[in-house]
């Protein structure tokens, strides 16, 4: 939680006005009393009705005064605590934008979406109710307290008796719930990958008729959710009984032990009344405290796993001192490099050494699970690998900075991801200051330029949330035209031509050798997508087992002769 605080600190102005004006309200709150108990013991019995309306006006303005005050004390309650949520929301966004895919793999998406939004709101609510209820029962209480010692000191020693046994009660219901908290958080976060699973891959649950199923699983982590909810509601449940016990015990000893002071003339009905007036705001200074007591734990539970986020170090950084050289553009060289996922028991790629020549088109391909795409995502460092090292134009991709390494690239997915918004925002994704014309041009090298010129806004219709309103291959193109459009000096396309009929497939690739003056790598799976690459690496089970042409490859390399034949049997090559 401290770690989280220091977000509160450029709000330090804001918080001495909420505590100076809650200490002005109480003041004003825990006077009136008092011109009460005057009201009754002197204006009253002496039937004085000038005392009466002169004080009970006072009473009226204090009472105005202390409203006002709250009033801008909420407000800037209000104002502190969201500004915080936006503040520290904000860091754990940018936080989470430069964590590597390992960070990302490992914490886990519907984590990361949890503690950006339900955890950070946890926090925000207790941090309002901490400046808000916190600051001001303490005063209340304090104040409270002394006031009534002040007024009837015979009466005050209820408060030895009620109050500890109230302390008491509230710290071992917290010290019981607190736990609880932080797996309730740990059940959101199951509840959130379970309904994200189910939303996006709900084409593939339907057509393998697992909507029963899924249902099931969803009961399974909504009722885990729920019982966990219970039990930490349940816990603190027994708070407010326990409270509304002792208070109202407490009441009846003031008032029966104030009968027999009033009775044998010790004390006044005013003062009595008084104290049963202060009596009430240190128990309701203790209801605050409890309310804030319940919400504390919780915020804890949320504000640790925010830390974890915040506190982690990303394990790919930039150098201090970015090697800016630039010896030949768009050269390749891979010395040695052997990467292993977190907890893998054999590397994923191991020992491959190979060299892409400036303005080379070279293709890898392999069976499924073989490396390609893990050998690819090394070159703009969304991993970096165990041994060996990655060079680009003759330097280290590591003595880089990310921003400058991934400027060299122009990166095409597996699988085409587009964002909300029209093709056109889209397409600038790679270049800002794009063009109509470059974007056209990007379109026509695509072949995405015929589908979009059909639609009725052409290149300013929206696209819907991952790009639900357009077919596989219609993203597909989208997503290289987003990348063609920074005009790159290396181009990265990994199995991106997959969701392409084989007419399509053939002319984006004579467009991009005619107009293309770069390096391109081309991961694919069908031989008909790579055979016309100057080079081609074949990988089996993460090492390197051929290289060559098409055809010195289908003549000398078992594996490629494998992957050639399944091919011409299924009638995919010619």
């Amino acid at each position: 939680m401290k770690f989280i605080l220091k977000f509160i600190k450029p709000y330090k102005w804001s918080v001495l006005g909420i505590v100076g004006l809650t200490l002005a309200g109480i003041l004003f709150e825990l006077f009136i009393p008092t011109l009460m108990a005057n009201v009754v013991d002197i204006g009253i019995v002496n039937s004085d009705i000038s005392y009466i309306i002169k004080t009970g006006g006072w009473m009226i303005v204090l009472s105005l005064m202390a409203i006002c005050v709250t009033i801008g004390s909420i407000y800037l309650t209000s104002n502190v605590a969201v500004s915080f949520a936006r503040d520290i929301r904000r860091e754990l966004f940018v936080k989470v934008e430069g964590f590597s895919m390992e960070e990302l793999n490992k914490i886990g998406t519907a984590s990361l979406i949890t503690r950006t939004t339900n955890d950070i709101k946890q926090v925000q609510d207790a941090i309002s109710l901490i400046l808000g209820m916190a600051t001001r029962a303490p005063l209340m209480l304090m104040g409270g307290i002394i006031l009534a010692v002040m007024m009837e000191p015979s009466l005050s020693i209820i408060f030895l008796v009620s109050l500890p046994i109230l302390v008491l009660a509230i710290g071992l219901l917290i010290k019981k719930a607190t736990p609880l908290f932080g797996l309730l958080q740990k059940k959101t976060d199951r509840l959130n990958l379970v309904i994200r699973e189910g939303l996006t891959g709900i084409r593939v649950i339907r057509a393998f008729n697992q909507v029963n199923f899924e249902k099931k699983r969803f009961n399974i982590a909504n009722e885990d959710f729920r019982d966990t909810g219970i039990k930490v509601n349940k816990t603190m449940a027994l708070l407010f009984p326990l409270m509304s016990i002792i208070i109202s015990f407490s009441n009846i000893a003031i008032i029966w032990f104030g009968a027999i002071q009033i009775d044998k003339g010790v004390m006044q009905v005013g003062n009595m009344m008084a104290f049963l007036q202060y009596a009430l705001m240190i128990f309701m200074a203790f209801i605050l405290l409890s309310i804030a007591f319940m919400m504390i734990p919780r915020a804890q539970a949320s504000a640790k796993r925010i830390s974890e986020i915040l506190q982690m170090e990303a394990i790919i950084k930039d150098p201090t001192e970015p090697n800016v050289k630039n010896e030949q553009e768009g050269l390749i060289k891979f010395e040695n490099v052997t990467y292993r996922y977190t907890g893998a028991e054999k590397p994923a790629i191991l020992n491959i050494s190979f060299e892409v020549r400036s303005g080379q088109t070279t293709a890898i391909i392999g069976s499924t699970g073989s490396g390609k795409t893990t050998l690819i995502q090394l070159i703009p460092r969304f991993y970096d690998p165990e041994e060996g090292r990655i060079l680009i134009a003759g330097v280290d991709v590591k003595d880089m900075s990310q921003k400058q390494l991934r400027e060299k690239i122009g990166y095409v997915p597996q699988k085409a991801s587009l964002f909300t918004g029209t093709i056109a925002e889209n397409i600038r994704f790679g270049k800002k200051e794009a063009t109509e014309e470059e974007i056209y041009e990007a379109l026509e090298i695509a072949q995405a330029i015929d589908f979009v010129q059909e639609k009725e806004n052409g290149i300013q219709t929206m696209i819907h949330q991952a790009g639900s309103n357009l077919s596989g291959g219609q993203k597909q193109r989208l997503s290289i035209a987003r990348a063609l459009v920074r005009n790159p000096e290396i181009f990265i396309f990994d199995d991106s031509f997959s969701a392409l009929d084989y007419k399509t497939d053939a002319k984006l690739r004579r467009m991009l050798k005619e107009k293309l003056n770069a390096t391109v790598i081309i991961v694919g799976q069908r031989i008909n997508s790579i055979m016309d690459a100057d080079e081609i690496i074949v990988l089996d089970e993460g090492q390197m087992v051929g290289k060559g042409t098409h055809e010195y490859l289908s003549k000398t390399n078992q594996v490629y002769q494998e992957i050639l034949i399944s091919q011409q049997m299924e009638g995919e090559v010619s």
